[in-house]
C-alpha cells in the first residue's frame, strides 16, 4: 500500500518516512487521533514500506515480490492483532484470539481500508457481544516474533484497538515492548489511548493524527467518489475531517438519517409530555445493540450542540446537513444557556451507563423522562 492512498495526512508520512530512512524507527509507536482520520490506512502504508524491498519517496514500489504478498495482507512477516469475539462452537474457556477471523478482516482491508469498528462489528456478527483481546494474543505475538524474519527483514505487528486488550494480555504485551526483537515494529492504532495501561503508552512513542484536512477530504470525494467539487466541498465542512461520516453522508439511507429520526422524536415526545409513547420509544431503542446505542448518545450529544450554536446565527459555527438545519430551525430555540450543560451531562451520563452495560431500556426512559423538565427551562 503506497502513502498516497492514505488521503491527506502528507506531514504524519513524511515524519514517519524520515524515521524509517534514518533507521531510527522506534520498536513501538501508537498512532491517535479522530475517528475517520486515517490511523489504520497510515500504518498498513508504514508497515508496507517497512517491508518493501525497493522503497519509493511515496512509500512502497507495488512491484516487488514483498508488495505482491502485501496487496492481499498475506505477507508472512507482518502480523495483525485486533479484538475478536469467542468463535461459534467453542467451549467456554477459549479463548478467541485474531487468527481465528484473520480471513473476515483482509476481506475487510481488501474492500476498504477505512472501516470503523462498527463495521468490524457486522463482519464478525458480533450482535451484543463485545469484542476484546485476549491473553492468547500475546502469547501467540510472543512466538510469532520468537522465529526470524520470513523473507530477512522486518516483523511488524498492527495491534488495532489496543485499549481493548484484557490486563492479563496487556502485561504480557508490555513485556514484550520491553526487551523486543531485532528488527520489530509494533505498531498500536488506537482510538482511546488513555484507557491503556501507563506502562504501556511510556513504551510506545505516540504519533498524534488530526483531522483531514477539508482540501484533501473534498479531493478524495471528487476523484474516488465521482462527485461534483461543490458538493464535495460542503460534504469536507459537514464531515469536520472524518471521511467515514463523509462517505456515511453520501449515503441516503445512512444511519445518521435514522438518529434524526430518533432525536425528533423523543424531543417531540418530551414537549408533549407523552410519557406513554416515550416509554414505546426507550423500548425500541433498549432493543438495539450497545455499540449502536452508543453511536446514538453520540450523536445526540453532537446534534444538542448545534440546535445550541444555531441559536448565535452564526454559519461558521455550524456543520448540519439540510436536514438537520430545517428541524434545527424550530427547534433550537429550546436548547439555551439554562439548560445545554444539564442536557450534556445528561447525555454523557447516559454514554457511561450505556458502556457499563446497564439495562438500556432503563437508561433512554430516563433519559426521556429527564429531557421533559430540561427543555421547560428558559
Amino acid at each position: 500500500m503506497k502513502a498516497k492512498e492514505v488521503i491527506g495526512q502528507k506531514e504524519i508520512w513524511l515524519r514517519l518516512k524520515k524515521m524509517v530512512d534514518e533507521e531510527r524507527l522506534p520498536h513501538a509507536l501508537m498512532l491517535c487521533g479522530p475517528t475517520g482520520c486515517g490511523k489504520l490506512p497510515m500504518a498498513l502504508a508504514l508497515a508496507s514500506y517497512l517491508l518493501c524491498k525497493d522503497k519509493q519517496e511515496d512509500g512502497a514500489c507495488g512491484q516487488c515480490r514483498q508488495c505482491a504478498m502485501l496487496r492481499k495482507w498475506e505477507h508472512p512477516d507482518l502480523h495483525f492483532t485486533f479484538p475478536v469475539i469467542k468463535p461459534s462452537g467453542t467451549s467456554s474457556d477459549y479463548k478467541p484470539y485474531s487468527d481465528d477471523f484473520l480471513k473476515q478482516w483482509r476481506q475487510l482491508l481488501a474492500k476498504n481500508v477505512y472501516f470503523s469498528f462498527s463495521d468490524w462489528l457486522e463482519t464478525l456478527n458480533a450482535e451484543n457481544q463485545q469484542p476484546y483481546i485476549s491473553v492468547k494474543e500475546s502469547e501467540e505475538l510472543a512466538r510469532k516474533f520468537s522465529l526470524k524474519s520470513s523473507q530477512g527483514g522486518y516483523k511488524v505487528a498492527i495491534i488495532w484497538l489496543p485499549e481493548r486488550m484484557r490486563t492479563e494480555c496487556a502485561n504480557k504485551i508490555l513485556k514484550l515492548l520491553e526487551e523486543p526483537p531485532q528488527q520489530s515494529a509494533f505498531i498500536m492504532v488506537s482510538e482511546e489511548p488513555e484507557l491503556l495501561l501507563d506502562t504501556i503508552r511510556s513504551r510506545c512513542q505516540r504519533i498524534d493524527m488530526k483531522r483531514i484536512d477539508d482540501g484533501s477530504l473534498a479531493q478524495a470525494l471528487v476523484g474516488k467518489m465521482n462527485i461534483e467539487e461543490d458538493d464535495a466541498l460542503r460534504l469536507a465542512r459537514l464531515a469536520n475531517g472524518n471521511w467515514l461520516k463523509a462517505l456515511d453522508m453520501l449515503n441516503a439511507s445512512n444511519e445518521n438519517n435514522l438518529f434524526l429520526e430518533q432525536y425528533q422524536t423523543l424531543m417531540r415526545l418530551a414537549y408533549a409530555r407523552d410519557v406513554r409513547r416515550m416509554k414505546a420509544w426507550s423500548e425500541e431503542m433498549g432493543s438495539l445493540g450497545r455499540e449502536k446505542q452508543k453511536r446514538f448518545l453520540q450523536y445526540m450529544l453532537r446534534f444538542t450542540r448545534e440546535n445550541f450554536m444555531y441559536n448565535f446565527r452564526c454559519d461558521d459555527l455550524n456543520y448540519m446537513t439540510a436536514n438537520e438545519e430545517a428541524f434545527a430551525s424550530k427547534f433550537a430555540k429550546f436548547i439555551n444557556e439554562a439548560n445545554i450543560l444539564e442536557i450534556a451531562d445528561l447525555i454523557e451520563r447516559a454514554i457511561r451507563d450505556i458502556m457499563q452495560n446497564a439495562n438500556g431500556k432503563i437508561v433512554f426512559f430516563h433519559l426521556a423522562v429527564q429531557m421533559i423538565i430540561l427543555l421547560l427551562k428558559k
